[in-house]
């Protein structure tokens, strides 16, 4: 399910590869990561496409990348509840209460209040349907066609030369999957018995505070970590309104990985500064985003 944009982009490969025969279901406005992949084109958030596009076909395993709430996923769970042998389920680390015991373990308390409810809600359908699913919970995901503006909101003011407005002290700690590492283990979970009915997080296999993250964002851009100009401030002094100031939740936010690293036989090759590079390189600077306009307001106000 999606398949063209992001995880997708690189899942696809890694199964190709794999000797799978691969199938996408998306609305058909990318191109398709590798050519001659079949895609069938349909708007999964239609119950009546879906019925009308998938009732007939037939498949071992689905991913399900893009399902936010449980009901972009019921209608594909009930309709293949007897018919797969896998079904992988991308949630999200996001949907676990802040702790006072970090790192996060899967078995830890979920938030019903996080915006990544829909995600837990959709994890709980799929095991209570009985469908023989695998949920992974990433925490953070970076690298190249990323289209959330977390590492290339560093890049924006490394390459301009301009201050890194960081709320709190920078001590606050967080974690970074390259989507590679991630479209990986995605593949991992394909066809392993162990794997059936599990939760996995999934991400780098180290932590960062946000200021190291400021700094390991500048050496990746080819500077001295030493050259850039990070602006501690308080947010609360501040109304930005529906701006968001900050590309990363304010909190210690970060996930054990050594179930996914046991039970899967993976670990993340890309450590935070070589995977920052492959995305500075690869994306940032062949999309030409070190030349384009950026709305820098926010910053302002704050310095």
């Amino acid at each position: 399910m999606g398949g063209t944009r992001f995880i997708g982009v690189y899942l696809t490969p890694i199964l190709v590869a794999q000797g799978h025969e691969v199938v996408l279901f998306n609305r058909g406005n990318q191109p398709v990561p590798v050519p001659g992949v079949k895609q069938i084109h349909g708007d999964r958030t239609d119950p009546a496409q879906l019925q009308e596009k998938l009732s007939q076909e037939k498949f071992d395993a689905i991913f399900d990348n893009n399902g936010r709430q449980l009901s972009d996923t019921q209608p594909l769970a009930d309709m293949f509840k007897d018919k797969v042998q896998h079904f992988v389920y991308m949630s999200s680390a996001g949907v676990y209460l802040k702790s006072d015991q970090m790192p996060h373990v899967e078995s830890d308390a979920i938030d019903p209040n996080s915006r990544h409810k829909g995600k837990y809600e959709t994890e709980a359908y799929l095991q209570a349907l009985g469908l023989p699913f695998t949920a992974i919970r990433p925490t953070y995901i970076y690298g190249p066609k990323n289209y959330n503006p977390l590492e290339s909101w560093f890049f924006d003011r490394i390459v301009r030369d301009r201050p890194i407005p960081i709320p709190g002290n920078g001590y606050h700690i967080t974690q970074l999957g390259h989507c590679q590492d991630l479209a990986r283990a995605m593949a991992a979970v394909l066809g392993n018995s162990q794997a059936i009915g599990q939760i996995y997080n999934v991400s780098g296999d180290r932590y960062v505070t946000f200021d190291g993250l400021a700094r390991a964002c500048t050496q990746a851009a080819g500077k001295s970590a030493d050259s850039i100009n990070i602006v501690h401030y308080d947010p609360k002094k501040f109304d930005f309104g529906k701006r968001k100031a900050f590309p990363l939740r304010m909190q210690h936010f970060f996930a054990d990985v050594h179930k996914a690293m046991t039970e899967l036989n993976w670990r993340p090759e890309f450590d935070l500064i070589s995977g920052l590079k492959d995305s500075f390189e690869k994306d940032y600077l062949t999309q030409s985003k070190d030349k384009a306009e950026v709305d820098f307001s926010v910053d302002d106000e704050i310095i």
